[in-house]
């Protein structure tokens, strides 16, 4: 079995945080693969099915991000979960948005979240790292990721999160360098099709006044009766 966690702070004042992009992820590949209702459980929200042919577990600790590996750590002793069956979609702050990377153990780049996994189940699990950007100076860091994400970002996160589930297969049963593959090719197709989108104008309306001649708009409204009651000459 394999176990899935999103990182992020419970309540509905942080949930459209950037801080929260793993709840995000997780809720995504809930949806789009049919587990079960989320239940109270190991101080989080978790969820079962299968993906696959694999039988996942999904886990959004509710303890707030500090204290993530609480939650994670009970799941991990319950179910014997070996550390290298654990997946954790998390924000990166190192990482331009839009953009996703995937690796196993290193340190936790001062994630908190991350320390606190860390701590409790160890470094050697799987991590997708979710790029928010960062604003510019480390002081303003704690702000940034406590903001929600702009109207804008979402031209990018919901194809993103939704490219993402449908890449998780190829992750649990192929590794990561078959889902970023995976991941890299869903997302150049809706790149494509959003750009298609965007280039078909409509055709510029054909008013009737449109249809006058150049000599037509040259001459006023009194010339043209003068010119429809006199006689037409005929050219040579």
């Amino acid at each position: 079995m394999k176990l899935l966690v999103g990182l992020g702070n419970p309540g509905a004042q942080y949930s459209g945080n950037r801080h929260n992009i793993g709840f995000h992820a997780v809720d995504e590949i809930h949806t789009r693969h049919g587990f079960t209702p989320w239940r109270d459980r190991f101080q989080g929200s978790m969820a079962t099915g299968t993906v696959d042919g694999e039988k996942v577990t999904l886990l959004k600790p509710q303890t707030f991000m500090n204290l993530s590996g609480q939650s994670v750590g009970e799941a991990v002793r319950y179910f014997k979960i070996p550390v290298e069956d654990i997946i954790v979609f998390y924000d990166e702050l190192d990482l331009v948005p839009g953009k996703i990377r995937v690796k196993t153990g290193g340190g936790s780049g001062g994630h908190n979240g991350i320390r606190s996994m860390d701590a409790h189940v160890g470094k050697d699990y799987q991590r997708v790292r979710i790029g928010i950007g960062h604003p510019g100076h480390k002081d303003l860091v704690s702000r940034y990721v406590l903001s929600d994400f702009a109207k804008a970002d979402g031209e990018w996160l919901e194809p993103l999160l939704s490219d993402m589930a449908k890449a998780v297969p190829t992750l649990l049963n192929e590794g990561a360098a078959s889902f970023m593959n995976k991941f890299a090719l869903l997302q150049n197709r809706a790149g494509n099709a959003r750009d298609n989108t965007k280039s078909e104008k409509p055709a510029p309306r054909r008013d009737k006044a449109d249809t006058k001649t150049p000599q037509e708009k040259s001459i006023g409204p009194m010339a043209a009766a003068l010119k429809a009651l006199l006689p037409k000459t005929k050219k040579d």
